[in-house]
């Protein structure tokens, strides 16, 4: 079950944390649509609450009145594999001999069949085919055995895979990070407590003060009374494989990931891209909302090269359409486009227009965009993507659809400029992403751009040291 999610968990010192907790879900909303839950702790029972829906459709206020504790773990949750039920919701709560367990996934486990085959050969039942179960069952078989951390410890050992986690045993909320960091954590410090998320705008949120990055391979545990955490480094590793694709597109623009404004990292890409591809035209336009923070940086280093270029919305989102890739049909998707982006006829017409977004993944976006600038009245319609092509699927937590379905897994750039009908396409370089975040290429997951994963993965490519696919920068129409 491959998740891109997000997960929280509080400790406060004399207050419930069922409100903090709903509001840091409402803050990181966009890393899972289809179901929400959180976990409480009074020191005397545990409390839970999940089901499928938005935050503010699961919860009403008797579900918060009814969560008691000052500690607790929450959850949004987005399955892009498998079918979605109330038992795969999340956090998962078991109860067992030494106490309740509630524990909150982000990421994806590669060797989740193996352990949960083991698991169940010692007599566990599992209700679910997700991973978190499996995680889930083999700490409270650890917790048996071991104290806290050792147990903490034991399980890092035996799973492998991508994973951020916040999990409460009895009133400890603790949160630990997998050892190559591939998902994002953080910590924060509120008036009375402490937070761990995903991402720093659920700390901004409760008005709190983010303190660092959770670390590869750390597990931090929250004291109870929320007086402050203690932290292990359980598991060093030489690398990370931190996601590019968390600053390119999932993270939201004002939070803190690995100490860089996501926004900031977005506008540095958008220069990158006028300086590799840049196009003389009229006007410079994102696809909104994803390409925004992109086009601004664009635009700002294609007029400070000395081109006259107008930075403008050329597009209106209507933000009640839900994702065109959950319609059944394509002539259904293809429409939903239409629902989705009207354009601005007066920044568009008679102009040349350069639109920039994050990414093209099925190419069904990009091709009903280009007609709608054209039949807006577009001159010339130019593509710049602020990232490099999607040629592989992501094994690690975010959906990328399978090869067949990625328009870069199997054409040239200047086919997919063709497809899509744009007068020129280019894609960010690889080195430009690398150079933009500061890492490098070592220390990244890229497999969905390379093809080389940090994980070892059946059918995939673990080694990273091959020739990476080399790509032309830019394809006219007129090459």
């Amino acid at each position: 079950m491959h998740e891109k999610c997000g997960v929280v968990g509080i400790s406060l010192a004399d207050r419930d944390a069922a409100r903090p907790l709903y509001y840091s879900l409402y803050a990181l909303q966009h890393r899972g649509q289809e179901a929400a839950g959180i976990v409480t702790h009074d020191g005397f029972q545990q409390y839970d609450h999940v089901d499928t829906g938005l935050v503010g459709d699961v919860f009403d206020n008797d579900d918060l009145e009814q969560l008691n504790g000052p500690n607790g773990i929450g959850h949004v949750r987005y399955p892009t594999q498998g079918g979605l039920g109330e038992c795969c919701a999340q956090p998962f709560s078991v109860s067992f001999k030494s106490g309740s367990l509630g524990l909150a996934h982000n990421g994806n486990l590669v060797n989740t069949e193996e352990v949960r085959q083991e698991l169940a050969t010692l007599g566990h039942a599992f209700t679910s085919n997700g991973d978190t179960e499996v995680i889930a069952h083999d700490l409270a078989r650890n917790l048996l055995e071991e104290d806290l951390v050792r147990a903490v410890k034991s399980t890092m050992s035996r799973i492998h895979g991508s994973y951020s986690l916040t999990i409460m045993h009895d009133e400890t909320v603790m949160g630990v990070r997998d050892p190559q960091g591939n998902r994002p954590l953080c910590i924060g410090e509120l008036d009375d407590g402490y937070v761990i998320a995903s991402e720093s705008a659920a700390i901004d949120t409760l008005d709190g003060e983010l303190i660092r990055e959770v670390e590869p391979g750390e597990l931090v545990v929250l004291h109870p009374d929320g007086s402050g955490y203690d932290t292990y480094q359980l598991v060093e590793q030489e690398n990370t494989a931190h996601c590019f694709f968390e600053h390119v597109y999932f993270a939201r623009p004002d939070s803190v990931i690995n100490d860089e404004l996501v926004y900031e990292v977005r506008r540095e890409l958008g220069r990158h891209l006028w300086e590799e591809s840049g196009v003389d035209t009229d006007v410079v336009m994102p696809v909104p909302d994803s390409g925004r923070s992109f086009a601004s940086g664009y635009a700002e280093a294609a007029n400070e090269a000395g081109n006259d270029v107008e930075f403008a919305e050329g597009l209106m989102k209507n933000r009640y359409v839900g994702r065109t890739f959950i319609m059944p049909t394509q002539d259904e998707r293809e429409r939903a486009v239409r629902l989705k982006l009207n354009p601005i006829k007066s920044t568009i017409e008679g102009q040349s227009v350069t639109v920039i977004d994050d990414s093209i993944v099925r190419g069904t976006t990009s091709t009903q965009l280009v007609e709608l600038l054209r039949d807006a009245g577009a001159s010339e319609v130019h593509v710049r993507i602020g990232a490099p092509p999607i040629i592989a699927p992501c094994y690690l937590g975010i959906d990328m659809a399978s090869r067949d379905e990625l328009i870069a897994a199997d054409r040239t750039i200047d086919e997919i400029r063709d497809e899509i009908l744009a007068d020129s396409l280019s894609y960010l370089s690889i080195d430009a992403i690398t150079e933009a975040l500061g890492k490098d290429h070592e220390d990244l997951c890229l497999g969905c751009v390379t093809e080389e994963y940090p994980y070892d993965i059946d059918g995939e490519e673990l080694d990273r040291d091959i020739a990476r696919p080399q790509i032309d920068s830019v394809a006219n129409a007129d090459d």
